[in-house]
C-alpha cells in the first residue's frame, strides 16, 4: 500500500467565471488539511491556487508552496508567501514541475488555464511510460474537464494511447470526493513511486 502524505494541486491562478471554481478549491484545501496531508502547490495567492492553499492553511494543515522566482511578485505577494511552512523558489517551470512531482503523492487538476493543462498532461505522459503509479484525478466540477476526457476518450479510440491502463485518471465531480477516491487508489495500489530524476535519465 502506498501511503498519500502529500497531495499536489494544480489550478488556476485566476478564479474563472464561476464562483463555484474557487469554492471547490476552498474544499479541496480544506479536506487535504483535515486528512492529516501536505497541500503541495504552485505558490500562488491568487485565484483558485490562492483559495486552496489558504484554506488548507485555515484548517490546520501544512502548505508547500513551489514558484519560479519571476512569477512571485505577479502571482503571489512575499507576505503570504512567508506564511507558507514550506517555500521552494526554482530557477524556471522545468525545475518547478520536477520539484512538485518529487514531493507528491498524487496530483489533482481542478478548473485551470494552459498551464494546469499542460501540468496533468506531462504527469499523465509520465504514467503512460510507466515510470510512476501515484493517482492522478481530474476534479469534473461543473463538468470544466469533460472536454479534456472526451479527447482522452478519442486518442485510445484511434489508437494514440497505448497503454490506456497506465493513463486512467480518477474523475470526481465534488471537491470533497477527491482525498477519499486518492486514498483508496493509493490503496489499491502496491507498486512503488519512481523518482522524476530515474525517469529523465530513461527518456
Amino acid at each position: 500500500m502506498n501511503t498519500i502524505r502529500s497531495i499536489c494541486v494544480y489550478c488556476g491562478s485566476s478564479p474563472g467565471r464561476d464562483e463555484s471554481y474557487v469554492a471547490a478549491g476552498r474544499q479541496l484545501g480544506r479536506a487535504i488539511a483535515e486528512s492529516g496531508i501536505t497541500l503541495v502547490y504552485g505558490g500562488g495567492t491568487k485565484g483558485i491556487m490562492g483559495a486552496v492553499a489558504d484554506s488548507a492553511r485555515r484548517a490546520g494543515g501544512k502548505v508547500t508552496g513551489i514558484i519560479p522566482r519571476f512569477l512571485m511578485n505577479k502571482e503571489a505577494t512575499e507576505a503570504a508567501l512567508s506564511e507558507l511552512d514550506e517555500l521552494v523558489v526554482t530557477e524556471n517551470m522545468h525545475q518547478r514541475k520536477h520539484t512538485m512531482f518529487e514531493k507528491s503523492d498524487a496530483f489533482v487538476a481542478l478548473p485551470g488555464g494552459i498551464g494546469t493543462v499542460e501540468e496533468i498532461v506531462e504527469i499523465m505522459t509520465w504514467g503512460q511510460l510507466g515510470h510512476h503509479r501515484k493517482p492522478m484525478v481530474f476534479a469534473n466540477i461543473r463538468d470544466f474537464w469533460t472536454p479534456m476526457l472526451r479527447l482522452l476518450d478519442h486518442m485510445r479510440t484511434e489508437g494514440f494511447i497505448h497503454s490506456g491502463h497506465l493513463v486512467n485518471p480518477i474523475v470526481v465531480e465534488d471537491a470533497k470526493a477527491v482525498v477519499p477516491a486518492i486514498v483508496t487508489a493509493a490503496t489499491a495500489s502496491g507498486e512503488p513511486n519512481e523518482g522524476v530524476d530515474a525517469l529523465i535519465e530513461k527518456m
